[in-house]
């Protein structure tokens, strides 16, 4: 009686070898498809749709800003957003059109636009945000050409 151990292994042949060597490119394959997909479904890269274009303007853009000098901060408080802009002068600059654009870094995920009211202690807007980390895309408009944009980068807590 033979045993299942003493009969004769299987060769290995050329067949066989094609077979693993293709599964195993495949698997390769398949990983860097995923992956791929996977990197670019989220966040395509754009930020303007021709940065050529956007880049011509942006020193004037700059200077203009610079011009102005206000200084720009915000934070969450809460379930609120909360813009202060101060002038050169240190004193809060009122009376400014003030929106934000509040996506999440990698892409636009949970997008919305708010429109910040003024009160006493700057422009504030209610947002209601999940944890984690957001970006602000922050709009000043103040009287005549008076415009400040910019980003500000804002941390939801848990709980």
């Amino acid at each position: 009686m033979t045993r299942p151990s003493d009969a004769a292994p299987r060769p290995l042949t050329g067949r066989a070898v094609l077979v693993i060597a293709l599964a195993a490119f495949g698997v390769v394959l398949a990983v860097n498809l995923t992956m791929a997909w996977l990197a670019t479904s989220g966040f395509p890269g754009l930020v303007v749709p021709n940065s050529y274009v956007a880049s011509q303007s942006w020193d004037r853009t700059r200077a203009a800003q610079q011009a102005l000098g206000w200084r720009v901060a915000a934070r969450l408080d809460g379930d609120a957003l909360v813009v202060t802009v101060t002038g050169a002068d240190g004193r809060p600059v009122r009376g400014l059109a003030v929106t934000a654009d509040i996506a999440r870094p990698a892409g636009r995920r949970g997008e919305r636009v708010v429109t910040l009211t003024e009160t006493p202690a700057g422009y504030r807007a209610a947002v209601a945000l999940a944890p984690g980390n957001w970006a602000a895309e922050i709009r000043a408009a103040g009287p005549g050409d008076a415009l400040w944009t910019g980003t500000a980068r804002l941390w939801r807590p848990e709980g």
